[in-house]
């Protein structure tokens, strides 16, 4: 046990090691700069996409549903847990690298959507892509983009599911005691329902419903920022004097990527 404790902390300290947290930063500031500020020159552009139906194009679903299929898995237990995380580890200075990572990271995940867009294809049961596609088409590694799926597929049970469906009934045993196994139930039959109806009904589904989210999720930090508006000056602070920590940086990056 102790063996595979000390190579369980050597493979933690490389994944968040400095290499791995200023690869992600720097990928980020890089395409910022190459791409000229591609996310704060385009996003007027980009907002008004969401509701533009544009029926001349090849896709499984619309800008909106897209949008929100995107929006659904990184709006709530991600956030909440990562910037959770982050302070824990960094300190309130934390917070300060957590914008700058998410201000940076989207020319990432820019990039990332028109790769896949760019090297995607046209399956037997509709559009079909991701970074397993352009790996193995584009950057000319097939064998990348295998281990890439493979991988992806382990994370799915893991931090892709286990711990949003363990938060949720979490919450639900304390708050109304319901036990978890009923809980984990119903989130896999709910869960499988959408899933085996391919993308378009991922879309449709997440059309409802994330709106709903938004502003409840949005709404819920408005009434939390108003009740403590006094102590939102000295909170700023606390964010700018420990930015400059160490400790505060590689929190942020963590909570960062907990959070994506």
């Amino acid at each position: 046990m102790q063996a595979l404790e000390k190579i369980i902390g050597t493979l933690s300290s490389i994944a968040w090691g400095p290499p791995m947290l200023i690869l992600l930063v720097g990928t980020g500031l890089y395409l910022t700069i190459l791409l000229k500020g591609v996310q704060f020159r385009a996003l007027p552009h980009a907002l008004k996409l969401i509701f533009n139906k544009d029926h001349h194009h090849e896709g499984d679903i619309s800008h909106f549903a897209a949008l929100t299929t995107a929006l659904a898995a990184t709006v709530g237990t991600g956030n909440i847990a990562g910037v959770a995380l982050a302070i824990t580890i960094g300190g309130p200075g934390a917070v300060f690298w957590m914008w700058v990572t998410g201000l940076v990271g989207m020319a990432t995940k820019y990039s990332e959507a028109v790769l896949a867009i760019k090297y995607r294809e046209k399956g037997a049961h509709g559009m079909r892509g991701g970074p397993m596609y352009y790996l193995a088409k584009g950057a000319g590694l097939p064998w990348l983009g295998t281990l890439f799926a493979i991988f992806t597929a382990f994370a799915a049970f893991g931090i892709g599911n286990m711990m949003q469906a363990n938060a949720t009934a979490g919450v639900l045993h304390s708050t109304f005691n319901i036990p978890t196994e009923a809980t984990g139930i119903v989130l896999m039959l709910l869960t499988g329902l959408v899933i085996l109806g391919g993308i378009r009904t991922i879309g449709k589904f997440t059309s409802y419903l994330v709106p709903f989210m938004i502003v409840l999720y949005v709404g819920s930090c408005l009434i939390v920022l108003a009740i403590n508006v006094n102590e939102i000056p000295h909170a700023l602070g606390l964010i700018f004097y420990h930015a400059f920590n160490p400790s505060a940086a590689s929190g942020g990056f963590i909570g960062a990527t907990v959070a994506t």
